[in-house]
């Protein structure tokens, strides 16, 4: 949804999604929530000018059943669903809530600056420090789940 792209542009991060995924498809909703006079300067001027990786689809067909989500998070799961896809990046609660319930596979914007860690492409010490610049709001134990994953990983047996 629009939250992790809006994040990884204000922190510098987005470009680590091209080699994280094979593709990165966002609903038309997305588009137009990053576009909105509302969205910060430099997320409007990155999304003006989006890069080839950012595939962007018409929005699904609307599902009542998540008119309890927002224009972007409604659309993006549905979309994920559609597509099956490997992953839906969403920060909002209740639209995790709801994907991990209809069985698709979720990360949020720690959850992509831990895998861009892991794979080398950045210092998740240092995104994490840009990141509480901003007016994200970052769960403790979140936090905590995500540096034991990367503790974890990087451990030597």
């Amino acid at each position: 949804d629009t939250g992790p792209l809006n994040y990884l542009v204000l922190i510098g991060s987005v470009d680590v999604l091209s080699p994280l995924y094979t593709r990165v498809i966002v609903p038309q909703s997305v588009i137009d929530e990053l576009a909105d006079a509302a969205a910060p300067d430099a997320v409007r001027a990155w999304i003006a000018q989006p890069l080839a990786w950012l595939e962007v689809r018409p929005d699904p067909p609307s599902d009542p059943t998540l008119d309890f989500l927002d224009a972007g998070e409604k659309a993006a799961l549905t979309l994920a669903q559609s597509l099956k896809a490997d992953r839906l990046l969403i920060d909002e609660h209740a639209g995790r809530a709801e994907a991990e319930r209809r069985h698709l596979r979720v990360t949020g914007t720690l959850g992509v600056l831990a895998d861009a860690h892991l794979a080398g492409l950045l210092d998740f010490y240092q995104a994490l420090t840009r990141l509480r610049s901003t007016n994200f709001r970052l769960h403790r134990d979140v936090e905590r789940q995500v540096r034991r994953r990367i503790l974890a990983a990087t451990r030597v047996p």
